[in-house]
């Protein structure tokens, strides 16, 4: 195949002499990616949401808090005012936190141990059976009163009765021996031994004549002291064995209290001190006396036990119900009392904080009586300091402080 050859024109040329040589047009640039963002509107944009930020934060720190409190601004609000001394350990400023505080003052505190305490019967038995066979009668009123020596209930004793009775003819068999070998002995046609083992017969059918009577009167069970019957399941007729429970016998007038008070003051407990007993049945308070103390501590609780006595004449106390017990060891007419969240329990002791020059600095104390309000200081305070009631978590020695109280 030909191929034809195109004339190619001779490149142009100019006279630069007289007419400069035109410049050459500018190449054309790629236009840029819609998709793609410049990298100034992307600066642009960082800027922007970093300013927004700035304004926030500085919004919250001015709303919600504030550099400085009431007292910072009465003493000027500059970097030299109340602010910057009043901040923790007086210096370099910073928030003092807000708090309340008890001054202490002579008050009249009696001496007083609670305890709790249990009611008894003055005297409490419980029913039984020594013997076995069918109850005969049954004489028990259930709740009723009943007198010393009352009959209760009775078994059946016929074999008990018909042992006595061959008892006592055996008896009366042994006795005529006896006096027939007296008689022979007296004449020295017997020995002394052959009396002797006569005698000896006659004595011992009377011992056992004893001990069926024993057995006899065990069968008619009687009441052993005047009191109160309690609830009985037993019916005439019932088949009982020894040591079956047919009911129970109370006195309940008067009646005994058992407490205990802390060891520390046993030496202040004396025999007649008069105590409060609260009923928490009815809200009532009786007053019972001491009568007995128990010699020895619990080693176990390290308590002193103590019983008293209350009349109980309308049956006000019932044997079993728990009671409140308040004893009354003496009175102080200046005592330091201070309420209980401002005393902090440490392995040493106790201690609190005080505040002095509104800046807080702890004290080594001794309690004595407390309740569940207020603690009594022995030693560490004195009167007119004042004692952290508030805030005792939040703060450490030095810190400062705002009493808002």
């Amino acid at each position: 195949m030909n191929l034809e050859k195109t004339p190619v024109a001779p490149p142009t040329t100019w006279d630069t002499t007289s007419t400069p040589a035109p410049t050459a047009a500018p190449v054309p640039l790629t236009p840029p990616d819609p998709e793609t963002p410049a990298s100034g509107g992307r600066g642009w944009l960082g800027w922007l949401i970093a300013a927004v930020l700035i304004t926030g934060l500085v919004f919250v720190k001015i709303k919600y808090f504030p550099s400085t409190t009431a007292d910072d601004k009465k003493g000027g609000g500059g970097g030299k005012g109340g602010a910057a001394k009043g901040g923790p350990g007086g210096k370099g400023g910073g928030q003092r936190l807000a708090v309340q505080v008890y001054v202490v003052r002579a008050t009249s505190l009696t001496d007083e141990v609670a305890a709790t305490g249990s009611v008894l019967a003055e005297e409490s038995v419980i029913i039984k059976s020594e013997l076995s066979g069918k109850i005969t009668s049954l004489n028990i009123k259930e709740g009723q009163a009943v007198s010393k020596g009352q009959l209760l209930f009775s078994i059946n004793a016929d074999e008990a009765q018909a042992g006595i009775r061959k008892q006592e003819y055996n008896i009366k068999l042994f006795r005529n021996q006896e006096k027939r070998q007296r008689t022979l002995l007296d004449k020295e046609y017997i020995s002394a031994q052959e009396y002797e083992t006569s005698n000896n017969q006659l004595l011992t059918a009377q011992a056992d004549l004893q001990a069926l009577r024993a057995t006899l009167a065990k069968a008619y069970v009687r009441a052993p002291f005047a009191g109160v019957l309690g609830l009985s399941t037993a019916t005439v007729g019932t088949y009982v064995s020894p040591g079956a429970e047919i009911t129970t016998l109370s006195k309940v007038r008067p009646v005994k209290i058992d407490f205990a008070v802390p060891g520390r003051f046993a030496s202040n407990v004396r025999v007649g001190d008069v105590v409060s007993v609260l009923d928490e049945a009815n809200n009532k308070n009786y007053e019972a006396k001491v009568y007995a103390i128990d010699p020895q501590i619990d080693p176990v609780s390290r308590t002193q036990p103590v019983r008293a006595r209350f009349a109980n004449r309308n049956n006000e106390l019932r044997p079993g119900a728990f009671v409140r017990v308040n004893l009354q060891l003496g009175e102080t007419e200046s005592a330091l009392q201070i309420p209980t969240e401002s005393v902090i329990p440490e392995a040493s002791g106790y201690s609190v904080y005080t505040v002095k020059n509104n800046k807080m600095v702890p004290k080594k104390v001794k309690i004595g009586i407390r309740s569940d309000k207020v603690i009594q200081i022995i030693s560490g305070l004195a009167v007119g300091d004042s004692v952290l009631r508030t805030g005792i978590l939040q703060v450490k020695p030095g810190d400062g402080v705002l009493i808002t109280n």
